[in-house]
């Protein structure tokens, strides 16, 4: 049985509302509440690779810790964007703290953590060993 209401389909109509109004409300709802950045990461028998995008930050912004078995990576944004019309001018600017931990394991070798970034993408280098003493060590980002 179809439901028809003055010609038109509700559920349809509900459908329309959601996508044309909804959605987009949801999901940059989703992006001001959580900012965060994607990573990807894999291992072999040698090492943990993480792979974080971070566009729009500086190299100096970017700090990767290792505190006992959770490697920590902080960004500080800020972003400025800039549009000059006809008969007006528009400033945008959105600044925050971005951060993602993980538990890698005590197999580690902290000593030997390898950390680069280039155009917008962190790239870190975790060597494994048999487990040992947890220290805590600040990475330097090259």
């Amino acid at each position: 049985m179809n439901l028809k209401l003055y010609g038109r389909d509700p559920l349809k109509m509900f459908e329309d509302v959601f996508n044309e109004r909804l959605t987009p409300f949801f999901s940059s709802m989703g992006s001001m509440m959580a900012p965060t950045f994607k990573v990807d990461i894999s291992e072999d028998d040698q090492a943990f690779y993480l792979s974080a995008d971070i566009p729009g930050v500086k190299k100096e912004d970017v700090k990767v810790m290792m505190e006992e078995d959770v490697l920590c990576i902080t960004a500080e944004r800020m972003q400025e964007e800039e549009e000059k019309k006809k008969n007006y001018h528009r400033v945008e600017r959105s600044w925050g703290s971005l951060s993602r931990s993980f538990t890698i394991g005590d197999n580690v070798d902290s000593e030997h953590i390898k950390a680069s970034y280039d155009n917008g993408v962190l790239k870190i280098v975790v060597p494994k060993k048999e487990a040992e003493e947890k220290k805590s060590k600040e990475i330097a980002v090259s």
